[in-house]
């Protein structure tokens, strides 16, 4: 009695969705001899395309139009500035070495910074882009003090009296003093056209 009650409960319960079969039927287009099923979107793949729609709408207007949060690579920018800042304050309680001149190099927020310092207070004797003018030229590959980092250092830090170049100690600063020369660096045998030669050939 239990089994013939059991079989009738599953024979109630049973959907018969027969009446709902539709025959797949192709759509008219064709592409490359390729045809398309008109068959309905799962709803998990619906769900995914209107959610990526939305994501990258509210994405361009964050982070493009309205501007509220950066980029990720001004965020990497950003954190990169700030680990250079905190090394060169590191810096700035150690003596100033060659290798200490040339890491600012690396860093393209002080040279930025240096070449900023180089327009406003270096231009007069050596012009824009250091082919020199009262002063020598600073593009060649020769040097008259001396052509490590840190003979510029003190050549900038002490002045030159006998050549009429003055200590820029006061204006610039110690720590304005060792980004200048570390941009001058870069300057060094780019061989900009201008004044000629003074000094002895060397490198570093």
């Amino acid at each position: 009695m239990s089994d013939h009650q059991d079989m009738n409960n599953d024979s109630n319960n049973s959907h018969d969705n027969r009446s709902e079969y539709r025959a797949d039927t192709v759509m008219e287009h064709e592409y490359d001899g390729i045809q398309e099923f008109d068959n309905k979107l799962p709803n998990w793949w619906l769900w995914l395309m209107w959610g990526s729609m939305a994501f990258a709408l509210i994405y361009w207007l964050v982070f493009h139009t309205l501007e509220i949060r950066n980029l990720p690579h001004a965020d990497f920018e950003t954190e990169m500035r700030l680990a250079d800042e905190a090394m060169f304050e590191r810096m700035k309680d150690n003596p100033v070495t060659n290798e200490s001149l040339m890491a600012l190099v690396e860093m393209p927020a002080k040279m930025t910074e240096g070449r900023d310092l180089f327009v406003k207070f270096c231009v007069a004797c050596h012009l824009d882009d250091g082919r020199g003018l009262v002063g020598p030229n600073l593009t060649d590959g020769v040097w008259v003090h001396g052509c490590q980092p840190t003979d510029l250092y003190k050549i900038v830090s002490d002045g030159v009296a006998s050549k009429g170049m003055p200590s820029w100690t006061n204006q610039l600063g110690p720590s304005g003093v060792q980004t200048v020369v570390s941009y001058v660096m870069t300057l060094r045998n780019t061989n900009v056209t201008g004044k000629a030669p003074e000094g002895e050939p060397c490198s570093f």
